[in-house]
């Protein structure tokens, strides 16, 4: 029979065997940190099984299910050869008679072709055979009024068409009289095409508002100037505003455009002309004075005049004698008064 050992001081006394460590709970958690002898490896997260993505081109159920993220339309990139006429759906036109339908200018070949509309324009391109003409569009009571006083057969046919038509073609603001014309620009003559033309010569220095422009072209018609000499960039283009505003000017008078305007007026001197600046700065315009020249009268914008380099190379400049109380006249009025002064004599 074994004794019982004596306890050792300062430690308790044993009451059976040496208990073992507690194992972890089951419900996972644990209390204790865990043991810094393991080394802690990171495990990546599972990923989705192939399975769980549904495949469009697998999933039976799929396939009768509209697609939500389309409008209801055919797409653009599939054919639609084939597919089924929906009951109810508007007849579609044929290629033939989309093209027979109103077209639009965008619509037409080669970005040089102008509308001209109202009578005197059209009247006058019709006229001019150095035109080259594409379209007619005519009301019916615009196509009676243009045939009488065209004195002749037209040289195109006229197509039939309503104002409705045309104000949308033209613009809600274009006085278009019931008729349409399209149209090529004119050829640009050469400078010495231009000096063989009797009368002045009209130099425009960076005038840019097609109105104006076309009013001055209007007065050159009727004092008989040679030809319009403007800038080739700051200067508006052959458009049916400007045809409009020279009712029919455009097609008598030759209109010139100069890269460099003060070389232009170098080679007009040198040719015998005399080059006058009109500026209210100048000395009196006396066309009397003129008798015996012939006067390349220049015009400079409203507002800003002549340009230094412009005004410096006339060989003189003169103003309009304007008793009244306006100081100036719009570029377009002053330059039918000069016309006059300068013709009068």
């Amino acid at each position: 029979m074994r004794s019982k050992s004596p306890d050792r001081p300062g430690q308790p006394s044993r009451s059976g065997p040496p208990s073992r460590p507690a194992p972890p709970s089951r419900s996972g958690s644990r209390s204790d940190a865990p043991r810094s002898d393991r080394p802690q490896v990171a495990r990546p997260a599972p990923e989705r099984p192939q399975s769980d993505r549904v495949q469009p081109d697998r999933a039976q159920h799929d396939r009768t299910q509209p697609d939500r993220t389309q409008p209801d339309r055919v797409r653009s990139d599939r054919p639609t050869l084939g597919l089924p006429r929906q009951e109810g759906a508007p007849d579609q036109p044929k290629a033939g008679q989309r093209r027979n339908q109103h077209r639009n200018l965008r619509n037409e070949p080669a970005g040089a072709a102008n509308w001209l509309y109202g009578t005197h324009p059209v009247i006058a391109a019709l006229g001019n055979p150095q035109r080259r003409l594409r379209r007619l569009l005519l009301t019916d009571e615009a196509e009676a009024g243009l045939t009488a006083r065209f004195g002749g057969p037209l040289p195109l046919q006229a197509e039939r068409t309503d104002r409705a038509k045309l104000d949308t073609l033209l613009g809600r603001d274009a006085v278009h009289q019931g008729m349409a014309l399209l149209a090529d620009p004119l050829a640009t003559p050469t400078l010495e095409q231009v000096l063989q033309r009797p009368g002045p010569i009209l130099v425009l220095d960076q005038i840019t508002d097609p109105r104006n422009v076309g009013a001055i072209l209007r007065s050159a018609a009727a004092f008989g100037v040679a030809a319009v000499i403007l800038q080739d960039r700051n200067a508006p283009e052959e458009t049916g505003t400007l045809a409009k505003a020279a009712s029919g000017a455009l097609e008598v008078v030759p209109v010139l455009r100069a890269v460099n305007l003060s070389r232009t007026l170098v080679a007009l001197k040198a040719a015998g002309l005399w080059t006058v600046g009109l500026d209210a700065g100048g000395s009196r315009l006396d066309g009397a004075a003129f008798r015996d020249r012939r006067v390349a009268l220049v015009l400079g914008a409203e507002g800003e005049g002549l340009r230094r380099l412009t005004r410096e190379t006339c060989d003189e400049i003169a103003g309009l004698v304007m008793p009244g109380t306006m100081e100036s006249l719009n570029v377009s009025n002053a330059a039918a008064v000069a016309l006059y002064e300068l013709v009068r004599s």
